[in-house]
């Protein structure tokens, strides 16, 4: 998602973006706000000054990332908003973690996804989780057996989706 914030003109200090795809996100973007439709991004991130599992860490506001920093897990206050608007969802697609959830530190955004999922999948929704590491976050959180489905193709699910 920070290719989308890049293309929102936010800072993403050393972040994973895909330069490539930053006028494709603006487009995304500016089509999503034309057809009055909401594309959620983070309000808050876990930053950390290295990609280690001990790095320090800090969480800053979406527009705050400092220089030299990384983003590598959703805040709290963005898994609220998440909980808030998957609520009342019927069906929901996972494909990819929120975080570096291999790293402990930075798991408690796609953790609290999953168990976000694991209670909406609970009141009726139909969850689908597809890629190899949604799959895995779903299973170290020990949530897996909750979901509707769980396929290890990512992006095969996806192509499934667009009719390929």
């Amino acid at each position: 998602f920070f290719t989308f914030l890049k293309a929102k003109g936010l800072p993403v200090g050393t972040s994973l973006v895909e330069d490539d795809f930053v006028e494709t996100a603006k487009a995304v973007l500016e089509k999503a706000e034309k057809l009055g439709k909401e594309i959620l991004l983070p309000e808050d991130i876990v930053v950390a000054d290295a990609f280690a599992p001990d790095a320090n860490t800090q969480i800053v506001a979406v527009d705050a990332i400092p220089d030299g920093w990384m983003g590598l897990d959703n805040g709290p206050a963005t898994t609220a908003v998440q909980a808030a608007a998957l609520a009342d969802c019927k069906t929901v697609i996972m494909n990819g973690p929120m975080g570096v959830f291999e790293f402990e530190a930075f798991n408690k955004g796609t953790f609290g996804i999953v168990d976000i999922l694991a209670d909406i999948t609970s009141k009726g929704a139909i969850t689908i989780i597809g890629g190899g590491d949604s799959v895995a976050a779903c299973e170290q959180s020990g949530k897996a057996s909750q979901m509707s489905h769980i396929s290890t193709g990512g992006g095969a699910s996806l192509e499934l989706l667009e009719g390929k």
